[in-house]
């Protein structure tokens, strides 16, 4: 990648959901297992089976694949425009379409306006991370002022 281009490039990461959701996923799995392993063992009278141990540990990896995916949030943009990956949905906008990229008081993420009054959430910048979304939303808005497009 030519050096023009990494500069023309902007992208963010939450970073302090990651430091939580990851070790969250792996303990949830870890108990998982465990129970699993002693589900056979248990007085109750219940008669558990291999299958039930198996879904037990599902369950888990199920669970934490769900708690993971707060981690999925990225925003990157170049040139084009600005592609939004946040939980589940991916959202790519050109320049054109964008109106301002704003982080209003009080939210929990940034967001950029489109027309019609409508928004898209930047889960990838999170006011949980602080200076790291200030800088973000610098980043952001430089790129966006640098290749023609002044913040509305």
């Amino acid at each position: 990648m030519s050096t023009r281009a990494a500069e023309s490039t902007v992208t963010v990461r939450p970073h302090k959901v990651r430091l939580v959701a990851i070790p969250s996923a792996v303990t949830v799995v870890v108990i998982c297992v465990v129970a699993a392993v002693f589900l056979r063992s248990t007085p109750t009278g219940v008669l558990f089976r291999i299958s039930d141990q198996i879904a037990m540990v599902g369950i888990g990896v199920v669970l934490a694949g769900l708690i993971l995916l707060v981690t999925r949030p990225r925003l990157r943009a170049d040139e084009d425009g600005v592609e939004i990956r946040n939980a589940v949905m991916t959202y790519r906008y050109p320049w054109s379409m964008v109106l301002a990229v704003s982080f209003p008081d009080g939210a929990a993420w940034a967001r950029v306006e489109l027309p019609e009054d409508e928004n898209t959430p930047i889960m990838a910048i999170q006011a949980a991370d602080g200076a790291r979304a200030v800088q973000a939303m610098r980043e952001l808005r430089d790129l966006r002022r640098r290749i023609g497009h002044l913040e509305g």
